[in-house]
């Protein structure tokens, strides 16, 4: 806890927490984000950090609830509670923040989908208070005044001060415009003392009868109630006061109304508070873009591009650290103003803010340690009171950490033992690292002792990194680069400014061979990472260039699937378009035998017999013909342009004789009827065969074959009109009946479908009135239900 408070200031979590109270609503929401303090037990940051997220989670889906309106009313109502009678603004302020009390509860009602949240216990402890809301606003109109309704009695009193109000103005008014106007100042009624007078000119004092209130500070003018309304004036200074009475005795009421529901207003205030606070907390969050890392009481600290909070987002550039797992040391090095520092109080800062119960500015999949101790020794601690220098302060603070220190301790350096002699410096460092490990402790230290670097090489459990510099620009990069140790580059940077080569190599000699070989090593190592990283660029552009291939190849792959479902579908409704056809084709096959059978004798059973076969396999083979998607039949002969009734003419697709009932030029269609099958066929699907004025012998066969005995009549038992309008579906309806009747049914089967119905309905009211039906009803179970009628024929 030591530890902690010290480092509070030092990483900058003070900065952190105004910026978390500015999201606050209510004071003391406010002030409670001002007085946040990192939690070291692993149960509360977890519960903390869980009731921000759900806050999250919640504005995400619904936005934030609306607290403005509340205040903190404990003392009003402490006071009403010991019979104290409160001002009309306190009551105000009860009303107000027993309405944002409601409204906030009522918008968590209304979240339907969010079940089970860890802030369910702040929500159900406020409880709504409508009864005492209502009763103060009703009574109160505004900071100075109650309403008129606020009392019977308040409402008698003030009806009967405006009566007697307008009696005294209208006596008053005959004296302004009256004789005696000429003795006045001015022609206006006005109060003093809460009694209504008229501005007398001095001169003329005695010309009107009545009590001098007041005079103007130049003598004048004299203040006067004439006589004639002091009675009035009496009367209303009386129920004035009566007035004064009632509202005090309402304020009094409602004071004690609130005063009998002071606890629960203040509970339910509290739990306000906390909300408001925990939802100041999510609104933090979505500033920064920041997410929920995993906790551990392992050490373990995984920050995946983590940016400081406090750093511009367009200008902050991302690090990842890694801590506690394989190593629980990290030296940091460097070129000065390199990112080191920030490095440093980034993982400090993030690390303080998750125990704190706040989101932190990283990528999803980070992990962060909960510690009992946090220690940084940050910045220039030079103490002028105690006389110390720059390394003594950093010294004591060191000595003080290495005191308090163990293994649940994160321990922060910066420019470790600098300021001093290297060597010497070099060494203190080298030691503190190796007591510091010798802990437990989890250390980052930020140097630019190339001993550590060495001891970092050396040592399992410590690491190096660096704060990446480009040479060429003479800027850092701010990247951090964990595994390779960083390089001052005074020599390349000397030379890049313009420092002569002659003295960059004198100095050069001054360097131990050792030191050079070592920066010779690390420039090897640096350029060959370089190297690496861009062909893991480059790998990660052929993985990317590879994925979006993949991607649009699925696509294509999608689109051909859509595609062939398409085609599916179509053949099907192809498919069952066939059946139809052959349904029709089959009757018009078995009618065409009928009629051939009636037609044949002994003589010629052998031919007809054999031209039944004949057309049988011709019908047969038409029907296989387009049952096939392969062939496609196209009509030969001219097309019919125009036709009229009577007209026979050829259904070229399935090459049968018909003749035109009715004709639609402008939709290029006739209805023809073909033995007892009629239809709508296209102009192109048919070939004239005759005009009318030539068909009198045709009509005439067909006359005479037309005549058929009961018994030889052979005709389905059902019809199917799916598909068709109502009207042509009735038409070929009447024509079935016919037939049917002819053929001696009892009963028929119309197939209509269920669709939408109306083809039914159509059906049905017309059967309702044929004269052919006795009775009619939709199928069953088994025999189609909705989608077909079952009529019973008349005999």
């Amino acid at each position: 806890m030591k530890g902690l408070k010290k480092s509070l200031k030092t990483l900058e979590l003070d900065k952190i927490l105004e910026l978390l109270s500015r999201e606050a609503t209510l004071e003391d929401a406010s002030e409670m984000a001002l007085s946040v303090f990192p939690e070291t037990d692993f149960k509360e940051v977890a519960q903390k950090l869980k009731n921000t997220e759900d806050a999250y989670i919640f504005m995400a889906k619904y936005t934030a609830p609306t607290f403005a309106g509340a205040k903190n009313v404990a003392n009003s109502l402490r006071r009403a509670e010991s019979s104290a009678v409160l001002s009309i603004r306190e009551l105000i302020d009860i009303a107000d923040t027993l309405k944002v009390i409601r409204t906030v509860k009522e918008w968590r009602n209304n979240c339907l989908s969010m079940e089970n949240t860890s802030l369910e216990d702040y929500f159900l402890s406020l409880v709504p208070n409508k009864y005492l809301e209502d009763k103060i606003n009703f009574a109160i109109k505004n900071e100075e005044e109650l309403n008129d309704n606020a009392s019977p009695e308040l409402y008698d009193i003030r009806r009967k001060i405006s009566g007697k109000t307008a009696k005294l103005r209208e006596n008053l008014e005959k004296i302004i415009k009256g004789p005696s106007a000429k003795y006045l100042q001015e022609a206006i009624i006005t109060q003093r003392d809460g009694r209504y007078v008229v501005p007398l000119k001095a001169e003329h004092k005695g010309q009107i009868n009545g009590i001098l209130h007041d005079t103007s500070s130049s003598g004048s003018t004299l203040f006067i109630e004439p006589m004639t309304v002091v009675e009035t004036n009496n009367e209303i200074r009386v129920l004035k006061l009566r007035e004064r009475e009632e509202i005090e005795r309402i304020l009094a009421e409602l004071s004690s109304e609130a005063g009998n529901f002071s606890d629960g207003i203040i509970s339910s205030y509290n739990a306000l508070v906390v909300i408001n606070f925990i939802f100041a907390k999510a609104k933090l969050a979505y500033k920064m873009k920041a997410i929920v890392p995993q906790i551990n009481t392992k050490g373990i600290t995984y920050l995946k591009n983590a940016r400081h909070p406090l750093i511009p987002q367009k200008s902050v550039v991302p690090i990842t650290v890694e801590l506690g797992k394989e190593y629980s040391t990290l030296v940091i090095t460097g070129p000065n103003t390199g990112g080191k520092t920030v490095t440093l109080k980034t993982v400090g800062l993030l690390t303080l803010m998750t125990m704190c119960g706040l989101m932190i500015p990283c990528d999803d999949g980070s992990q962060v340690a909960v510690y009992s101790k946090v220690f940084a020794d940050i910045g220039d601690e030079q103490s002028i009171e105690q006389s110390l220098s720059t390394f003594s302060s950093h010294m004591v603070n060191i000595i003080s950490i290495l005191d308090s220190a163990d293994d649940d301790s994160l321990v922060l350096f910066d420019e470790l033992c600098a300021g001093t002699d290297p060597i010497e410096g070099s060494a203190l460092a080298k030691a503190i690292l190796m007591r510091l490990r010798s802990y437990g402790s989890k250390t980052v230290a930020t140097t630019h002792y190339p001993e550590l670097k060495s001891y970092a090489i050396d040592t399992q459990g410590v690491e190096n990194a660096s704060c990446e510099f480009d040479v060429a620009t003479l800027k850092p990069t701010y990247r951090l680069i964990t595994g390779m140790p960083g390089r001052s580059n005074a020599f390349a940077i000397s030379g890049k400014l313009g420092l002569g080569s002659e003295i960059i190599d004198i100095a050069k000699q001054q360097v131990k061979e050792e030191d050079l070989r070592f920066e010779r090593v690390v420039a090897s190592l640096e350029k060959a990472r370089k190297e690496a990283e861009n062909e893991r660029r480059e790998a990660s552009k052929l993985r990317a260039e590879m994925a979006e291939s993949k991607r649009k190849s699925d696509m294509r792959e999608h689109e051909l699937q859509v595609k062939t479902d398409k085609l599916m579908e179509q053949t099907r409704q192809k498919a069952n378009t066939i059946i139809e056809n052959a349904r029709y084709k089959s009757s018009l096959l078995l009618n065409e035998l009928e009629e051939m059978k009636k037609q044949m004798n002994a003589q010629n059973s052998k031919d007809m017999a054999q031209k039944a076969r004949d057309m049988y396999k011709s019908s047969l083979k038409s029907l296989e013909d387009e049952a096939n998607p392969v062939i496609s039949r196209k009509p030969t002969g001219e097309a019919v342009t125009q036709l009229s009734k009577g007209d026979i003419v050829l259904i070229a697709d399935i090459n049968r004789d018909a003749t035109v009932i009715d004709v639609k030029p402008e939709k290029n269609q006739a209805y023809v009827m073909s033995g007892s099958i009629k239809m709508w066929a296209s102009f192109e699907n048919l070939r004239l065969k005759s005009k009318f004025a030539q068909s009198s012998e045709v009509k005439k066969t067909r006359k005479v074959s037309g005549i058929t005995s009961r018994k030889d009549r052979v005709i389905s038992g059902e019809i199917d009109l799916r598909g068709q309008a109502s009207d042509e579906a009735i038409m070929e309806l009447d024509n079935y009946i016919d037939n049917a009747i002819l053929s001696g049914l009892e009963t028929i089967r119309i197939i209509h479908g269920k669709g939408t119905g109306v083809l039914r309905k159509n059906i049905g009211a017309h059967l309702r009135h044929h004269k052919s039906i006795e009775s009619f009803r939709l199928g069953t179970f088994g025999e189609g239900e909705t989608g077909v009628t079952i009529a019973t024929l008349k005999n």
